[in-house]
């Protein structure tokens, strides 16, 4: 009953929709009308504002974290906060407000890391943050980090409730970047800064 309790809160964190929220406070068009159509940064980057964007990313990523810290906060077993982990991750990607369709978790699952362990945190962003500037490609560094997360927490926890919540949200954030996958193999994603094309709507990780 516990986990079942506090899954349940940290999913309803997770659905929080800092995406269409920001945009609505600010009076830009819903998220969900252009672009990828994620309610996640990156796509709310694509309105040109860039304020909006940084304030989404941080609202994602906050609510990654604040689920999992007050999960430990109020003491519940690890198991249990590994449960809030998932649980925060699946209500930013499948949110009850917004019919189940939401970002790519990106975002949220940093937060998630960074309040499991600072230093897990840091080493996957950091990992993001090299192959983004190396390669221009938002969505590799993604993935990249999404391989690496797993071995990070592995590294710090052994095999621990947190390493097999983790190797979840990463396969899970791995599935939702199926279609940036082929686009790189074709060589069809696009880089950051590269001017958009014409009807184009590049999935872009949230």
């Amino acid at each position: 009953m516990q986990a079942l309790l506090f899954a349940a809160g940290a999913y309803l964190i997770g659905s929080i929709p800092f995406a269409v929220i920001v945009s609505r406070a600010m009076g830009l068009e819903d998220p969900r009308s252009y672009g990828s159509g994620n309610p996640g940064a990156t796509n709310v980057l694509r309105s040109g504002n860039k304020i909006a964007a940084v304030l989404t990313l941080l609202g994602d990523g906050a609510k990654g974290w604040f689920a999992v810290w007050l999960a430990g906060r109020l003491e519940a077993p690890a198991d249990v906060v590994a449960v809030a982990a998932i649980a925060v991750f699946l209500g930013h990607v499948f949110p009850v407000w917004l019919r189940f369709k939401g970002g790519k978790g990106v975002a949220t699952a940093a937060g998630v890391l960074l309040a499991i362990d600072w230093r897990v945190g840091l080493a996957v962003l950091a990992v993001w943050l090299a192959v983004v500037v190396a390669s221009r490609y938002s969505s590799l560094g993604a993935i990249v980090a999404a391989v690496f997360a797993p071995a990070a927490v592995y590294y710090v926890s052994g095999f621990s409730s947190f390493f097999l919540a983790v190797i979840a949200m990463g396969a899970i954030l791995l599935w939702r970047h199926e279609a940036n996958i082929r686009k790189l193999v074709n060589g069809e994603e696009r880089r950051i800064g590269d001017a958009k094309k014409e009807g184009e709507g590049a999935e872009q990780p949230s």
